[in-house]
Formats: structure tokens, sequence, C-alpha cells
């Protein structure tokens, strides 16, 4: 299937990793000073690690089972993979990213967490539970070369859905599909019910609705008056799920390497299978544009803490400093109030105002810093041109690499 992606993709694969390493020079450069002043990581999240700059796109699937999940990496992958089993009941009962390696290794999930290669540290805060559940595999392959995939547990029906996984199984889909850069929802075209563990999956991974693409799979055993009902039915039950008002973009087709058993939508099938392929080449481009974006977020929000922080400093009495750490995690919001005017800072950068009292009544205020000009310079710099002028080298190499479009919306 990708045959022709590596010949056409990798020099643009190396525009972008180029990129996402400057990101990287500017994050330690400028941004992580700031936040290793304030205190960042307590409050918000780790700093980050070249790993999380570095990484190739990745692909979320998410399905109830034997919807096709596995068969269809295995498609895309052009070979079978370890830890990989098919079959008519739930037998992916683990969170399985595969990944390009020289040699084929499969990594346990608390060996994999603290590896500094790969950008999934913070998933120990799911326990051992979802560990034991969690793999690596790493394979030579030219497709992982690009990009990874990540393939869930099948998705529980019925009185399935009774089963505890042990573990807080949404709580992980967010927290993948907040990192991914696609995320492909399969559902099989003669199964189509939306089971209560699917419609909550769903859910978790709301705020993601650009990233989500519906692949319509096995859709050559009906034929062309059931597909119509059943892509009808589909759109009518994301409808009351998703509440956007984009339509979805959905895939029909047959992902696997057999011949269709039903061959009177074969054209329809095949033009589907490419529009897919060429979203999954294009992810190179769009992962770094988000590494950008979330590079951005991440320093907006850390100025803004910062400047919180050192507003608390300063309200600190030389006596009585117990009490007035009480008065002020009380009167949270009024410090907001004062660095937003004093500082002409957007209402919409600053944190949750709840999560952050609860985490100061834990903390020496006496050990906060003093507000440091040059810090703040700084950031402003990396800001307002250093971005800017990234942003732009983008779009110059980017004019020179005709193969990449922009059709698809992001």
């Amino acid at each position: 299937i990708f045959s022709w992606l590596p010949t056409k993709g990798h020099k643009g694969s190396y525009l972008f990793l180029s990129v996402a390493q400057r990101l990287s020079k500017l994050y330690l450069e400028k941004l992580l000073p700031l936040e290793e002043m304030y205190q960042f990581g307590r409050f918000h999240s780790p700093p980050l690690t070249d790993a999380d700059f570095d990484n190739r796109p990745m692909v979320l699937l998410m399905g109830q089972y034997s919807t096709g999940k596995t068969t269809f990496i295995s498609h895309l992958i052009e070979q079978t993979f370890p830890c990989m089993r098919i079959g008519p009941e739930p037998t992916t009962d683990a969170f399985i990213v595969l990944m390009h390696g020289e040699v084929e290794n499969v990594m346990p999930g608390n060996v994999a967490v603290v590896d500094r290669r790969f950008p999934f540290r913070n998933l120990t805060r799911f326990g051992n539970a979802f560990l034991n559940r969690f793999n690596l595999v790493q394979i030579p392959n030219e497709f992982l070369d690009s990009i990874s995939i990540i393939d869930t547990p099948g998705i529980l029906a019925g009185e399935k859905q009774r089963l505890s996984r042990g573990y807080d199984f949404s709580a992980v889909l967010e927290w993948f599909a907040q990192r991914v850069d696609l995320i492909i929802l399969l559902f099989d075209a003669h199964k189509l019910d939306i089971s209560d563990e699917l419609s909550q999956a769903i859910k978790s991974i709301k705020n993601n609705e650009d990233k989500m693409r519906v692949v319509l799979n096995k859709s050559d055993q009906v034929g062309t008056q059931q597909l119509m009902r059943v892509y009808g039915a589909l759109m009518w039950s994301l409808g009351k799920i998703i509440n956007t008002p984009e339509v979805m973009r959905v895939y029909i087709g047959s992902f696997w390497s057999e011949p269709y058993v039903n061959d009177e939508n074969s054209k329809l099938f095949e033009a589907e299978a490419l529009d897919l392929y060429k979203d999954i080449q294009q992810l190179p481009h769009y992962s770094t544009v988000r590494k950008m974006n979330d590079l951005i977020k991440r320093a907006r929000l850390a100025r803004v803490h910062g400047y919180i922080i050192a507003t608390l400093k300063k309200e600190l009495p030389l006596f009585g400093k117990e009490n007035k750490k009480r008065e002020l995690i009380t009167n949270l919001q009024e410090i907001f109030l004062k660095v937003q005017r004093d500082y002409h800072i957007s209402s919409g950068d600053f944190p949750n105002v709840q999560k952050m009292q609860e985490i100061l009544v834990s903390q020496d205020f006496t050990k906060f810093q003093n507000l440091k000009p040059k810090l703040f310079d700084t950031l402003e710099d990396m800001l307002s041109k250093d971005i800017t002028r990234l942003m732009y080298l983008m779009r110059e190499e980017e004019s020179q690499m005709p193969f990449l479009t922009h059709s698809a919306c992001w």
C-alpha cells in the first residue's frame, strides 16, 4: 500500500524532523528556564524531553471488538507483528504501540514508560493495572519509519461491558487522544450497535474532533442498498454522541488483503482507501504543526503561571505567612484578575482556579521566586520572533515539495 510513501515522503519527514529539533532547542533555551524558576511541573505537566519533539506522528485506532482493528493495522504495514491476535471475540486486551526499530523487540509497559527515547513516561500515573496491559512493539518496517500506530483494546458490548478493566480506560484514551495526530474509529458495516462503553470512550476524546476519522470497515459484506442504510444509521448515531456542527469524514471500504466478498462497490472502496492513505501520508507535516501549536499553548500557560507565582510571592509578608497563604489561596481569583490587569493577559490563558487552589495548599510559598523580567522577555522573544521565523521557514521549504497537498482540514 505504502510502497510509494518512503520515496516521496522522506524528504518531507526530514524537513519536519528538522523543525521539531529547532522547537526542542527553543524550548530548552527559552521556555524551560522559566518553567524551572516557577515550578511549572508541579502545577501542570513535567518538563518536555527530546522524545516529545522527535517522536514520529502517531495514529490511534479505536473500535468495538471484531471491527477489524488489528487486521487493518496489518494491512497498513503489510506484515504481521508480535502481540497480534485476531478473533471474533475480544482478543486485544492491551494497548499496543507499534514503532519502528532496527530489530524486532517487545517492551513491557513498565519498561517503556521509563525509557527516555519514548514519550510515554506520564502513563505511570495510571498504575500497574494499566502498565501490565501496555506493550511497546518495535519492528523494522518502512511504514513505521514515518508513522507510529497505537492499537487499543476492543471496546466491549452488551453483557461484556460489566467486566472491569482494573484501570480508568476512558482516562487512558483521553491521554493518548491529546497526544496523537490522528484518531481512527473503526465500525463494522454489519454490526453497527454502539455500546455504552464505546459511547463513553468517544465522549472521553471530545475536543479532538479535528483529528477524528471514521472507517466503516467490512463494507464489502453488504449490498449497496444496505450499505446506504448502514451509513445513514452510523452518522445518526455519531451525531448524538459527538456534538459538533461539522460532518465527520467517513471512509467506506474493506481494509484487508482478501478479495471483496461483494465487488459491486469496488471502485468506491478503492477511491476511499486512496483518500485515507493520502490523509495518513500528510501526518508528518501536521504532526509538526501540532507540536508547534502545543508549544505555543504551553508557553502562554507557563508565562501566566510565572506571573501568578511571582505575584503570590510579592504578596507574602515577613510575618504571619501561614495566615496570609490561606487568604491568598481563598482569594486566588482576585490574584488572577490582578495579573490579568497588570500584565495585559487574556483571561483564556489562565489555568483552572479550583485545581490550582488544591495544589497551592501543599506548596511552600517562601520558596516561590520573585519576578525575573529577563526570563519573560526571553519567552516573549520566542513567541513573537522565533516561532514566526520557524513558521515562515516551513512554508518556504514546503513550497519546494509539490507532493505535499493541503486538502485535509485539521
